[in-house]
């Protein structure tokens, strides 16, 4: 049996003043970055706030679309969609606004 995977929508802030969650936009999810878009740091910074918001190692957490965008695509190891869901729920209502 393969291992669980994901893929998740997101719109993607740079240059915010901190990196977080927003929450839902359209049929994905929102989030802010205070890294800017250059040089991939943006990215980068998207791979590690997922990682930690969804508690997987950063190395399970990928680009897989939109790297020169706003809009990304982002591919998600080791998780499913549905618990993907439930993580990002209830990251949302942690999240101090």
């Amino acid at each position: 049996m393969a291992a669980p995977s994901a893929r998740l929508r997101l719109r993607v802030v740079p240059g915010a003043r901190r990196d977080s969650l927003v929450g839902r936009y359209a049929d994905g999810w929102k989030v802010r970055v205070a890294a800017p878009p250059e040089r991939g740091a943006a990215n980068r910074a998207v791979v590690a706030l997922l990682a930690r918001t969804l508690r997987l190692p950063e190395g399970d957490v990928a680009v897989v679309s939109g790297q020169g965008s706003r809009d990304k695509i982002v591919e998600l190891a080791g998780i499913d969609a549905r618990e993907l869901e439930g993580r990002l729920a209830s990251a949302e209502k942690e999240e101090p606004r």
